[in-house]
């Protein structure tokens, strides 16, 4: 959530970064609702008070004896009167807050100064490269033909089980896809230092709150109504996050470093017609992530460590990817700054996502209120969050199927997986 006391004190500069992510937020009316609520408050606070003077002098002339004098008649019906404003001031205070927080919640992070400024995704930059496609003496095909044709993917199957947009994976690729799993987590927490977790995958409504998802995205995600009220992880990021929620930690323990494995869940509402084919855009999908929460100082060190972690399950997969800088409008709501490394698809000739890694700065902590204390008895300060895919697994699955296909329709498996697959090192029909 956006600082209050910048959106006051820097108006233009707010009104420009949220020009630039093409934000359709009504920054008068996000004004004018902050205004009425401070307002209301210094109302009711200044109601309160008073009341609480009254009070105390009737309380001594009650002591003294002179709770039926004229003077104490008097206070008693300026209480009373006191009394009833507060109330009504209480209510209007109420209202105007919730006014203010059904606007400020769809306000987007404000982009850092070294995010590209941009109006779409055709203004991301290219920060580097890795790796060079391989050149085939072969038509390549897309993973679905490659999958179906091992007999290891089967769309069908899936669609009759769930609906479209769903996958089966099947013999050595439901065990490819669980190799993956293992690979990056044990990449993850012994080479990079990340605690591993599991965490529920059914969220509160609070949850998804803490982390910016709602209400904004509302739409994109899975929800079970009452009594049940909850949602559907709509990714691994929020439920790890949330770990320590509305919690002050021990700066001296920071950054702290989990990655977990969750399973989450799409609807997918605004890619109606897009990669209906494949494991690009499904509604349920299997992701390993990285989080981290560390001091406001470091946060951009640790943004810089993070997508290199990334990238290292990338190489050691022998993937060739280029690594792109997203621009003001790409990144997502609660981010400042976004790396995605794009891995290539011989099969679909072109580059994809496959893994996304943000800083948030303060933006999900002032939500979910997770802050820190540099030393005992210190101020309570916010934390900044990361997260990073560590990797999508189903799109991880899928450039290996293109980039590794053979021309007997066969699949090699990456060196770094065949520990995890019983030394298995390629996948044939």
């Amino acid at each position: 959530m956006i600082d209050p006391k910048v959106l006051r004190d820097e108006p233009d500069r707010v009104r420009r970064m949220l020009a630039q992510r093409n934000s359709k937020v009504d920054f008068d009316a996000l004004r004018a609702a902050d205004d009425a609520r401070r307002t209301n408050q210094v109302r009711a606070d200044d109601l309160r008070a008073r009341r609480n003077t009254g009070a105390e002098r009737y309380g001594k002339l009650k002591k003294a004896g002179g709770a039926d004098s004229p003077e104490g008649r008097s206070l008693m019906a300026e209480m009373r009167k006191l009394d009833a404003d507060l109330v009504e001031a209480a209510k209007a205070q109420s209202v105007a807050e919730a006014a203010w927080q059904d606007l400020v919640l769809l306000v987007p992070n404000l982009p850092h100064e070294t995010t590209p400024v941009g109006k779409s995704d055709d203004d991301n930059v290219e920060v580097r490269k890795w790796g060079t496609p391989r050149e085939f003496d072969f038509a390549a095909k897309p993973h679905w033909e490659i999958g179906e044709k091992l007999g290891i993917l089967d769309f069908e199957r899936a669609t009759k089980i769930a609906g479209s947009r769903f996958s089966l994976f099947l013999g050595s690729g439901a065990r490819l896809a669980r190799a993956l799993i293992q690979f990056m987590l044990d990449l993850h927490t012994t080479k990079h230092g990340y605690t591993e977790v599991a965490t529920p995958i059914l969220l509160r409504t609070e949850t998804l709150l803490g982390c910016g998802q709602l209400p904004s995205l509302a739409d994109e995600m899975y929800h079970l109504p009452a009594p049940d009220d909850l949602w559907l992880n709509p990714t691994a990021e929020v439920p790890i996050i949330n770990i320590h929620r509305e919690e002050i930690l021990d700066g001296s323990l920071l950054p702290i470093k989990y990655a977990g494995y969750l399973p989450s869940f799409r609807r997918e509402a605004g890619a109606a017609g897009k990669d209906t084919r494949g494991l690009i855009r499904v509604h349920q999908f299997d992701k390993v992530e990285m989080i981290q929460f560390v001091r406001p100082e470091d946060s951009l060190a640790a943004h810089e460590d993070m997508i290199r972690h990334s990238e290292a399950v990338l190489q050691a997969l022998e993937l060739p990817y280029r690594l792109m800088l997203l621009c003001t409008a790409s990144v997502s709501q609660a981010s400042a700054k976004t790396y995605d490394p794009e891995v290539w698809f011989p099969g679909q000739n072109q580059f994809r996502e496959i893994a996304s890694v943000s800083t948030c700065t303060d933006y999900q902590a002032r939500r979910a209120q997770i802050r820190f204390r540099r030393e005992k008895g210190g101020k309570a300060e916010l934390v900044h969050t990361l997260n990073g895919s560590g990797l999508a697994v189903g799109r991880t699955f899928a450039a290996i199927l293109e980039n590794f296909q053979q021309a007997d329709g066969s699949v090699t498996i990456p060196a770094a997986l065949r520990p995890y697959m019983g030394g298995l090192s390629s996948i044939k029909k």
